[in-house]
């Protein structure tokens, strides 16, 4: 008997993890096609990290990690999913595939440095940062192979417009992350 309330437990949990990756990958294929261009970039400006950084918080390293490969997945197989409505493997062999790629570190290193230190959002913010740079490393990298430019050059179209946003995402992800992440626990909706 113990046993079976065991087993139907084991594939509750399951059940409610597979609804939330498949909640999150939802909305990060939602939001994350919206964006807007610059004329000094082929890198637009989106919410992709931010909502990225919310999940994280909600689902934490493993399942984010998931959503963000199933995403990925989807706009590689031709969906719109990636920013401005787009999709496909040439997306991820263009200017942009870099940062793309980079999305994983990101939900790594951000989901690591927020469960190794749970009750510490500095670590959550730090995280985020570091994150954020190791993205911007392969975007960056990538763009300047894409666009035959040096590296610095590079930097200077692909990440540094976006730092004053990106610090503003991060600072309302760090506000809003851990009070959503506590939202849904007390809902029981994830373990």
């Amino acid at each position: 008997m113990k046993n079976n309330i065991s087993r139907i437990s084991v594939k509750k949990n399951r059940t409610k993890q597979l609804t939330a990756i498949g909640l999150m990958t939802a909305l990060l294929c939602i939001i994350a096609p919206f964006s807007i261009p610059l004329p000094v970039s082929p890198v637009p400006i989106s919410l992709t990290n931010f909502i990225i950084f919310i999940i994280v918080y909600v689902l934490g390293t493993k399942d984010a990690v998931t959503c963000v490969i199933i995403y990925l997945i989807l706009g590689s197989a031709g969906l719109p999913v990636f920013s401005s409505f787009s999709g496909g493997l040439g997306k991820l062999a263009g200017p942009t595939g870099g940062y793309l790629i980079g999305f994983i570190f990101l939900t790594l290193i951000q989901g690591f440095l927020t469960e190794k230190i749970p009750e510490n959002n500095i670590a959550a913010i730090a995280g985020m940062i570091l994150g954020m740079a190791v993205c911007y490393a392969f975007g960056t990298a990538w763009l300047a192979c894409q666009m035959n430019q040096n590296f610095f050059a590079a930097l200077a179209i692909g990440v540094l417009p976006y730092l004053p946003g990106d610090a503003t995402k991060i600072i309302i992800a760090a506000v809003a992350g851990p009070k959503l992440r506590a939202a849904v626990r007390k809902q029981k909706l994830i373990e």
